[in-house]
């Protein structure tokens, strides 16, 4: 069997410059760019001398830096209610909350995988803990949307039309570069110009997963050649070579071994993600039954379906010879 540990090469420079993914046309972003003067250590010991340490409280113009930072103005713009409904302010704000969390999420696998193929992989677990606290904090959002009843969410459901979950092109981004590629989910997005070739690049790139096999190979790991250059527009397929491969890494499960530790960061983000897809599971059986959903999808049926899906799936079949 091949040994886990060999000698890494060297990093390609520059590799931790933080890069952040195109999501959607750029320019629409741009032109919602306020400029704001910068300050400096000097700048804001002179403030503090001016204000005698109290808040600035006075700004020129309609709006302040703060607003103009964090453009809280549109997000605060975005909220609204098309019913009677009381609880339908929670789920509009919940649901926004999570699409900010989904962007979070997948910055930070986005460098994560700039880091690994760059192998630099003390780099992409640095980015890991913070990866982690994204997904328990995505889990929790359903500790509040589960405070709505079947009668709250009956008061406004028929206002929904047909939007779902699953129309989220943030949410799409995360599952591709996490490995879950689905052409018939990305046409969701084909008849939107400013998301969809994103999307399809995503589509059409390797996942971080893909990276992740490929950095294995690089250090004398053996991966099976189909397996480090495929269609990357294709579902993942488990493949026994792969198996191989972990279980080789996983002969020396030590502190100091970065590719036993990445692969056991990497099922604790997959058990994340497994236990959001749970929980929303739970919480639409709970307020919905098995009622068809919004979206064309079977509701709770289609949700079961996607809860059985596991990413990195040789890191969870592996455990069943682990030991053995």
């Amino acid at each position: 069997m091949t040994e886990p540990r060999q000698s890494k090469p060297e990093r390609k420079a520059n590799p931790r410059k933080r890069v952040i993914p195109q999501i959607r046309n750029p320019a629409l972003e741009l032109e919602l760019i306020r400029g704001i003067e910068e300050s400096t250590d000097a700048s804001r010991k002179d403030a503090v001398r001016e204000t005698n340490g109290e808040p600035i409280v006075r700004f020129a113009g309609k709006s302040n830096p703060y607003i103009d930072y964090h453009r809280n103005d549109l997000l605060h713009s975005l909220q609204h209610m098309r019913s009677e409904g009381h609880d339908e302010m929670t789920f509009i704000l919940m649901t926004q909350i999570k699409e900010l969390t989904f962007r979070a999420i997948h910055y930070e696998l986005y460098n994560m995988q700039l880091r690994v193929r760059n192998d630099d992989v003390s780099g992409a677990l640095a980015l890991a803990p913070r990866i982690k606290r994204l997904f328990e904090f995505l889990v929790k959002t359903w500790d509040v949307l589960s405070t709505i009843s079947t009668h709250g969410f009956n008061e406004f459901r028929d206002h929904l039309g047909i939007s779902s979950g699953q129309q989220s092109y943030m949410y799409r981004h995360v599952e591709f570069i996490l490995g879950n590629k689905s052409h018939r989910l990305a046409e969701a997005h084909a008849n939107n110009p400013d998301v969809y070739p994103a999307l399809q690049e995503a589509m059409n790139s390797p996942s971080l997963y893909d990276d992740v096999l490929r950095l294995l190979a690089r250090r004398g790991i053996d991966v099976p050649k189909e397996c480090l250059n495929r269609d990357w527009s294709e579902e993942y397929k488990p493949h026994p070579g792969v198996e191989k491969a972990w279980i080789a890494v996983h002969a020396e499960p030590s502190p100091d071994n970065d590719l036993y530790q990445l692969s056991e960061t990497l099922i604790e983000i997959a058990d994340l993600f497994s236990q959001y897809r749970w929980r929303h599971f739970v919480s639409v059986q709970r307020i919905l039954g098995l009622k068809p959903g919004t979206g064309g999808s079977a509701g709770v049926g289609w949700l079961k379906h996607v809860v059985e899906l596991r990413f990195f799936p040789e890191l969870w079949s592996i455990r069943t010879y682990l030991g053995a």
